[in-house]
């Protein structure tokens, strides 16, 4: 199975060209399940929300659409894990509102979180129930990415099944040392500079591409990424693409010329439910 989805659905800039003219914001995450098949749940990152407001995103959405709803960042980058055990798993109680719609949650561990708080970061991937929930980690500090200690990492989460998401954020840091402009530096969207290390932990991989509002830019990224994506697929891994961009408006294009490449290589690729809307490509005029 292969899932694409942007970082949010609810971004007005998008109403005249992703979504249609007039479109209310009421109506965002319907158009866009009739587009895209996941999310990535950067809201709840952020804000918790009301068990009301999860059972509203479920009607919203088809059953093969998917949330990868994130631990909030109360619990997640506030120090060690195991004390904000049991209010992860509350959060994920609500998650499971949204029933065959949840997909993997997704914990992103912040630059401080370090490969010495290994232990704490075991403890908690064991207590949480990965038969019925599915979790993905992101991590940050560098020393993660040392030999030593990812291969620490990638063995823990391949014992217990749990998924690595991979974020490539190369787009914003290669040919910097040239000297070349790159909005993206700039950006408040910007993404830590973490070597890509693309290897599957579990049945399931989470791909985050950060990339740069010029598509030609991207273009020799996604053809590197083709292959690895391809072979996931063959293998039958499930695949969880999300593209963000810090000009938010180019990533519904983005993500479309991400699908239209893969689907090149790979004909057996699952259809987007945007392939069934009137001339898709047209509703697209970004590049």
């Amino acid at each position: 199975m292969f899932y694409l989805g942007c970082a949010v659905w609810a971004f007005k800039d998008w109403v005249g060209d992703f979504y249609p003219t007039g479109t209310r914001p009421g109506d965002f995450l319907k158009l866009y399940g009739d587009r895209l098949t996941t999310v990535e749940g950067n809201t709840t990152f952020y804000s918790i929300p009301e068990p009301t407001t999860v059972d509203r995103w479920a009607a919203q959405t088809p059953e093969t659409f998917r949330f990868c709803p994130k631990i909030p960042r109360l619990y997640s980058h506030g120090g060690e894990l195991m004390p904000h055990l049991s209010e992860s798993l509350t959060f994920l109680k609500t998650m499971q509102r949204l029933k065959s719609r949840l997909g993997p949650v997704f914990l992103q561990l912040p630059p401080s979180y370090s490969p010495a708080a290994l232990s704490d970061l075991t403890q908690f991937l064991t207590a949480w129930p990965r038969q019925d929930a599915p979790i993905a980690v992101e991590v940050r500090h560098l020393e993660w990415f040392q030999p030593a200690h990812a291969d620490r990492l990638n063995t823990l989460l391949k014992r217990l099944g749990v998924g690595r998401v991979l974020l490539d954020t190369r787009t914003m840091y290669d040919g910097q040392e040239e000297g070349l402009p790159d909005p993206q530096l700039a950006s408040e969207r910007r993404k830590p500079n973490v070597p890509l290390q693309p290897i599957v932990t579990a049945d399931f991989s989470i791909v985050r591409y950060i990339s740069h509002p010029d598509l030609n830019f991207n273009e020799p990224y996604i053809l590197k990424w083709i292959p690895c994506l391809q072979a996931w697929l063959e293998q039958g891994k499930t695949v969880y693409l999300f593209i963000h961009c810090p000009d938010e408006a180019r990533s519904p294009a983005i993500a479309r010329y991400f699908y239209e490449t893969l689907k090149l290589a790979y004909p057996d690729l699952s259809s987007l439910p945007w392939d069934a809307l009137e001339k898709p490509a047209a509703q697209l005029s970004l590049f």
